[in-house]
C-alpha cells in the first residue's frame, strides 16, 4: 500500500515504514505527526484518487529528527559590471517514519471518472464523423 502525500509544498509517495525528509514540521523527536492531505492512496489494483484531497485518508508518521540539508551556493553575477555575490544556505528539515496509511471514506473505483473522460472524446468524435458527411 502506498500513498500521495503534500507538506511543505511538495508531495511525496510514501508506504509504510518509508524515512522522508520534509520541510520542517513542529513536533520534538519521538511525537506522531497525523498527515491529512493525502491525494491518492493505492493498495494494488485498487487505487483512490482525490479532487484533490480524500475525504477522510491520513497518515501517521512518527517524528525522527529535525537536521538541516546540505549546503547549497547561491551565486549572483551581472557580467561586466564587478558584480558578484556569494552566498550559502542549508534548509531545515524534519525527518519522518511512517507509520501507517489509513483510507477511510476513500472510494475504492476512481476508475470510473477516468473512463468517462475517455468516453467523452470518443463519443465527440463520433458525433464528429456523423455530422462530417451531412453537409459534404
Amino acid at each position: 500500500m502506498f500513498a500521495v502525500i503534500r507538506t511543505g509544498g511538495k508531495q511525496y509517495t510514501v508506504a509504510k515504514d518509508d524515512v522522508i525528509a520534509v520541510e520542517k514540521l513542529d513536533g520534538e523527536p519521538g511525537a506522531t505527526i497525523e498527515l491529512g492531505e493525502v491525494l491518492l492512496i493505492g493498495d494494488g489494483a485498487n487505487v483512490s484518487a482525490g479532487t484533490p484531497l480524500l475525504a477522510g485518508a491520513s497518515v501517521s508518521a512518527t517524528l525522527v529528527e529535525h537536521r538541516r540539508a546540505d549546503k547549497i551556493i547561491v551565486f549572483k553575477k551581472k557580467r561586466r559590471q564587478n558584480y558578484r555575490r556569494k552566498n550559502g544556505h542549508r534548509q531545515h528539515q524534519t525527518v519522518l517514519q511512517i507509520t501507517e496509511i489509513r483510507a477511510e471514506g476513500g472510494s475504492s473505483a476512481p476508475a470510473g471518472p477516468r473512463s468517462r473522460r475517455a468516453a467523452q472524446p470518443q463519443a465527440g468524435s463520433e458525433g464528429a464523423e456523423t455530422e462530417a458527411p451531412g453537409p459534404a
